[in-house]
């Protein structure tokens, strides 16, 4: 099904869109989430560190493919409003060929370095093992990955948000089933677990792929070629890479907050693990509607209408401001029992009582979360997107000298502090560069 926003009430077309990728959000947050509460519960909290001390390396790989695809979806969305049809097809051909290229290069780099980095980032030596037996596996079928953010980013970016949606189910649910199959039944520990995420991962974009040959009529995707053109990679780098530079920035700045976390021990980090997985589907609805705006904007300044973008803007971020709210209400009374879903709370309470300062913290500022996706995604729409590099340039710097600086007096809170001052920092570039107009002459096709 193709959607187009180009037409219709922008809210409602916006959160309609939205819902299925929210879902998917969820789901995907669901492949982690089932592989650490099933390690936590039937292999232990020193196994569940081991899970989580890998959660910032695999997470700049997945911002690294998320970034240059969506950089794809933005040039399709804008080809689809303009109905340039030819043009969006070599830019799909173009993707496959980044796909493929992008997935190898990634898969041996993270073979190669991956202990190095776990052992920089000071990964305590009783999970040492573990964690790199758990993220070489998971890098080495990187194209899963790879393939499934390609297919989805191309469908999303045609108003398909619902196949996307229905891969992630499946996967998902075979993730969960392989893990109760490989860790609780054969024993198989972390290893287990992530051959049971990778197999699913494959699965999902297998599914995307199989729907778009099958319906590429309907796409506008019919007769597509081999063949791209110069111009066609270039466009996609020129737009996926700032992606993809902001979202590795921000992973990278992660990555430095987990150095420190990991050096105040297991307990620290078993609690902070079980958090950041809550933490990333509250904050799922921000990232969902927000990917939603960046189509309706791609479409519509495709289309050449900018007074409908920013109207579609501003509904967005009205709405989005009364969800944290209902968010952070609910993560702050219910944030024990969510916890308990990792951690025993007869074993694990000190664990729960850290995950849980984190969670109080972190919750209330996501309303500044939302703001800064907001103008970032309308901004990223658009073709504006070398802002979404200065802006994680700017949030990546927030976060190390804070947390450094923070530790010191407040210890490990010290640390989640700086996450809400560092997102602070990060939406102040987008809010300013969208009142200054500059965005509107962004146009890529």
């Amino acid at each position: 099904m193709v959607y187009d926003m180009t037409k219709g009430n922008p809210l409602k077309l916006i959160l309609s869109f939205s819902v299925p990728m929210l879902i998917g959000n969820v789901f995907q947050q669901i492949y982690n989430f089932v592989d650490a509460a099933v390690v936590g519960r039937f292999v232990g909290s020193q196994a569940l560190a081991a899970v989580g001390s890998t959660g910032t390396i695999i997470a700049v790989m997945i911002c690294l493919m998320m970034g240059l695809t969506s950089g794809a979806g933005i040039i399709i969305s804008q080809c689809f409003g303009k109905r340039d049809f030819d043009e969006m097809r070599k830019t799909v051909t173009g993707l496959i060929y980044t796909v493929i290229i992008l997935s190898v290069v990634t898969s041996a780099a993270g073979i190669i370095f991956s202990k190095k980095i776990l052992l920089l980032l000071n990964t305590p030596n009783n999970v040492i093992d573990d964690a790199v037996k758990y993220v070489n596996i998971i890098f080495a079928f990187t194209i899963g990955t790879a393939v499934y953010n390609g297919a989805s980013a191309v469908l999303r970016s045609l108003g398909d948000s619902r196949t996307p949606l229905y891969a992630l189910i499946l996967a998902s649910l075979l993730n969960a089933g392989l893990d109760l199959v490989f860790v609780v039944i054969f024993k198989m520990g972390v290893a287990g677990a992530a051959q049971a995420t990778v197999i699913a991962q494959v699965v999902s974009g297998i599914y995307c792929i199989v729907h778009i040959i099958r319906y590429r009529e309907q796409l506008n995707l019919s007769g597509i070629s081999f063949k791209t053109t110069p111009l066609a990679i270039k466009r996609i780098f020129r737009t996926g890479v700032p992606s993809a530079l902001e979202s590795c920035l921000i992973s990278l700045g992660t990555m430095s907050v987990q150095r420190l976390v990991n050096s105040f021990g297991s307990i620290t980090l078993a609690g902070y693990t079980a958090a950041i997985k809550i933490d990333s589907i509250a904050i799922a609805p921000i990232c969902s509607i927000g990917s939603a705006l960046s189509v309706f904007a791609g479409q519509n300044m495709g289309a050449g209408n900018i007074s409908r973008i920013k109207k579609g803007m501003y509904q967005t971020l009205a709405s989005l401001i009364g969800i944290c709210i209902v968010l952070a209400v609910l993560i702050v009374l219910f944030r024990r029992q969510m916890l308990g879903i990792f951690l025993d709370s007869d074993n694990a309470s000190l664990a729960i009582d850290i995950g849980s300062k984190y969670l109080t913290i972190v919750c209330v500022a996501y309303i500044v979360a939302a703001v800064m996706r907001t103008y970032l995604n309308v901004l990223r729409g658009a073709g504006d997107v070398n802002t979404s590099a200065i802006a994680g340039i700017l949030e990546l710097t927030g976060r190390i000298i804070f947390a450094y600086i923070l530790v010191k007096p407040f210890g490990s809170t010290g640390i989640w502090i700086a996450t809400p001052l560092a997102w602070t920092m990060g939406a102040s570039v987008p809010v300013i560069r969208y009142y200054s107009g500059k965005w509107k002459t962004k146009k890529l096709v």
